[in-house]
């Protein structure tokens, strides 16, 4: 059948900050059913309000279209899902985020013959609070594995609790792509991803950057770029207490050293050496087979992420690179992290896209969604996690739950865009000065 005649697959992709939105859309385009690949696909966006709700910047330099996008509460959002009609239904939230919406469309579907394939999952590698992350997401249809390493680990965690592990689906990173490397660019660019919360401190923040600038001098034929993720009032995932561009300011960096923001895969075009702390920039980069580097300068921790690279042969010191050093990764450990350098990535969703479709084309429909945490297994923990939501122990929207049975007037919609200002320039302005001072 042409794809012009095909009935579109109806995507809905909840996200609470840019990172997520990337990763949920461009999700939701790698798992629509094949015919929908150059056919049709209607995606809405909803957009979880909070500290880190996108900037329309922010959601251009995603560079993924939405046939809509709105910004809802949780409790608005599940309205939505119980009277709109959506194939599948993708969860791009941090996981308390996720638990809160899985009980909530548990409720709102409850005596439905058909519901929506729900879909949830990871923005990138998953280095820290697994059994924590996992099981707040336990209960989706699928949750996806970024690579084969984490699908082994997800499943391990899940059979080790005693819950059906049958949802984790390995895929990988939907974010990669991109033309492969083919060799040096005039001039030769080096590019440092900056990450919003690695590492936090104002020392450690100003010491990268002055590495980054003594490499600029060091080497006044390259190009030096230090690649950021938002703009000054901006959020991300993370909350960036000490921004790079304002301590830069401080400094004096030669010519040959630049700013830069805008997609990443854009910046990659031109990169000849990628170095980060731990940034999943590091995976896109690999994928294309450009020189990647992840710093040792602050130590292998936990802490900072960067242990997750471990045997992946690209860590090194600014030391290093200074002296001329290029890493070459390790083949299998690329392998193993869903980066696909191989040529393999355009199969990479197969398995997720058709486990989609026998789930829409189940008789009789889907069951009801069984999140692994309920009032019965955890009721010291997940009570609070729902109440986050303005959501009760069964799901229900809480005694004054905000606009929980209406849809939000102009007044109040004013009202909130100017709250939500005054709450992001509170965490981003006044209450770093308030911690600095009770540090003196």
């Amino acid at each position: 059948m042409p794809a012009s005649t095909t009935k579109p697959t109806r995507i809905a992709v909840l996200a609470d900050s840019d990172t997520r939105w990337k990763w949920g859309a461009l999700t939701s385009h790698r798992i629509a059913p094949r015919e929908d690949a150059q056919g049709p696909l209607a995606l809405s966006g909803f957009l979880l309000r909070g500290r880190a709700t996108p900037t329309p910047r922010q959601l251009a330099e995603v560079g993924v279209h939405a046939d809509s996008l709105r910004e809802v509460t949780a409790v608005e959002f599940l309205r939505a899902m119980a009277e709109e009609e959506y194939d599948v239904v993708v969860v791009a939230l941090v996981g308390g985020g996720v638990q809160a919406v899985l009980h909530g469309l548990k409720r709102v579907w409850e005596g439905r013959e058909k519901r929506p394939v729900v879909v949830t999952g990871y923005v990138g590698v998953v280095y820290e609070k697994l059994a924590d992350g996992l099981l707040l997401r336990h209960g989706a249809d699928l949750v996806l594995a970024n690579s084969r390493q984490d699908a082994d680990r997800f499943r391990a965690v899940y059979e080790g609790v005693g819950a059906d592990a049958s949802s984790v689906t390995e895929v990988a990173l939907p974010f990669l792509g991109g033309a492969a490397y083919e060799g040096e660019h005039d001039p030769y660019t080096v590019v440092f991803a900056v990450q919003p919360s690695v590492p936090d401190s104002r020392k450690d923040r100003t010491y990268l950057l002055n590495r980054l600038i003594r490499h600029a001098r060091l080497h006044p034929e390259r190009e030096v770029l230090l690649k950021l993720r938002s703009k000054p009032g901006e959020h991300t995932t993370h909350i960036e207490e000490q921004p790079y561009q304002k301590l830069v300011q401080r400094l004096d960096p030669p010519a040959n050293f630049r700013l830069v923001y805008g997609n990443m895969g854009d910046v990659l075009d031109r990169t000849d050496l990628l170095v980060t702390i731990s940034s999943t920039a590091a995976l896109e980069s690999l994928h294309r087979r450009i020189p990647t580097v992840v710093l040792t300068d602050l130590g292998v921790r936990e802490v900072l992420g960067n242990h997750h690279f471990v045997g992946s042969g690209c860590l090194a010191s600014w030391d290093q690179l200074d002296a001329g050093h290029r890493p070459v990764a390790d083949a299998e450990w690329v392998a193993r992290q869903g980066v696909v350098a191989d040529g393999s990535y355009e199969t990479a969703f197969d398995a997720a896209r058709e486990r989609i479709a026998k789930l829409l084309a189940r008789p009789g429909g889907l069951a009801p969604l069984t999140p692994y945490y309920t009032p019965a297994t955890a009721p010291g923990y997940l009570p609070g996690i729902l109440a986050r939501h303005h959501l009760g122990p069964d799901g229900s929207p809480l005694p004054g739950a905000p606009a929980h049975d209406r849809e939000p007037g102009p007044v109040r919609q004013i009202v909130r865009r100017a709250a939500r200002g005054a709450y992001r320039h509170g965490v981003q302005r006044v209450a770093p000065v308030i911690r600095r001072m009770g540090e003196l």
